[in-house]
């Protein structure tokens, strides 16, 4: 589940691409889709990335069917590798979020490059709100200011989980920890399930997640501390923003995006965005998307090019800066 240039614009920039073409490629752009179409999640079953990649696979509608496969791992390295070494043809497309401008920054040895091994599509959403920090009830703190105040008295005492190295979750504590001033040990998982599910056990004690998972809040089975939000949320109104919590202009969204391999033809590229844009316009799709606080986009893959750079350098910058390292 990352973050825009306006909510962290003081450290950005961005710029633009363009596509080649063959007559090879247009003969098979004009065949296309030919079989399945292969749709990589690069993380487990039961997230966010998943919620969204098998939602719009259900109205895919090019003759051939969009089969869903979850490649976890390594913050999402291991799907996207899969996808880099794919045919470009279009029949490989790959579900992509915060970490695939981040991974660069974090992993020293990638098997590929996020520019240059990838073509945009469109960007598919935008999180309404924040990410929200979420604790086990046993936690002894209400508070953001009180979950820190407790981490100062007990170092190495507090853990927090997260989807993975480099995602969000992760960025956003650490960013949290380096300007907050206390120490919190990082546990990473492959998913938004895996790490939902041992901070609901107590094995860590906070995380990062996005407000899907404000329905634990409800039940009584997590409690939250802070949203990292533009603005409080409407269905928790006395929930504060860590801007409000003592951290001013700390903002941490989520995105989703769709790329393929790079060499794809211009043709392709097109169709596939002319049917993404289709999908999200469907109104039972974009009911859904915001029923989950999600808000349904369809820029165009220049559009998504120059977003997707222009992250790379807000976070690559902040990842400097805060020390992020692969766990």
């Amino acid at each position: 589940m990352t973050i825009s240039r306006r909510k962290f614009s003081n450290l950005a920039g961005a710029l633009t691409f363009g596509f080649g073409t063959s007559s090879s490629q247009i003969v098979s752009a004009q065949a296309y889709p030919s079989r399945p179409v292969r749709f990589i999640v690069p993380f487990p079953p039961g997230g966010g990335t998943d919620f969204v990649a098998r939602l719009l696979s259900e109205k895919f509608a090019l003759g051939q069917p969009m089969v869903v496969e979850n490649r976890g791992g390594a913050g999402g390295t291991i799907g996207t590798e899969l996808v880099a070494r794919s045919e470009p043809d279009g029949h490989t497309i790959l579900m992509v979020t915060g970490s695939h401008t981040t991974n660069l920054n974090i992993y020293p040895n990638l098997s590929y490059d996020t520019l240059k091994d990838f073509t945009p599509i469109t960007q598919t959403v935008q999180g309404n709100n924040g990410v929200v920090l979420l604790a086990h009830p046993s936690v002894p703190a209400n508070t953001l200011p009180q979950l820190i105040a407790l981490a100062k008295s007990k170092p190495g005492g507090i853990s927090y989980g997260s989807t993975g190295s480099g995602q969000i979750a992760h960025l956003a504590m650490e960013l949290l920890k380096f300007r907050g001033g206390f120490e919190a040990v990082h546990v990473p998982y492959k998913g938004t399930a895996p790490a939902l599910q041992d901070l609901l056990a107590g094995h860590v004690q906070v995380a990062m997640f996005t407000q899907r998972e404000m329905s634990y809040v409800r039940a009584g089975k997590l409690k939250a501390l802070a949203v990292a939000g533009p603005q409080r949320m409407e269905d928790f109104p006395d929930l504060p923003t860590v801007a409000e919590s003592g951290f001013p202009g700390f903002l941490a969204i989520g995105w989703h995006g769709l790329v393929v391999r790079a060499g794809t033809s211009p043709e392709i590229v097109a169709t596939l965005h002319k049917e993404f844009s289709r999908i999200l316009a469907l109104p039972d799709i974009r009911a859904k998307l915001k029923a989950q606080t999600l808000e349904p986009i369809a820029s165009t893959p220049q559009a998504f090019d120059a977003y997707i750079k222009s992250e790379i350098v807000i976070w690559g910058d902040v990842i400097k800066r805060v020390g992020v390292k692969v766990d």
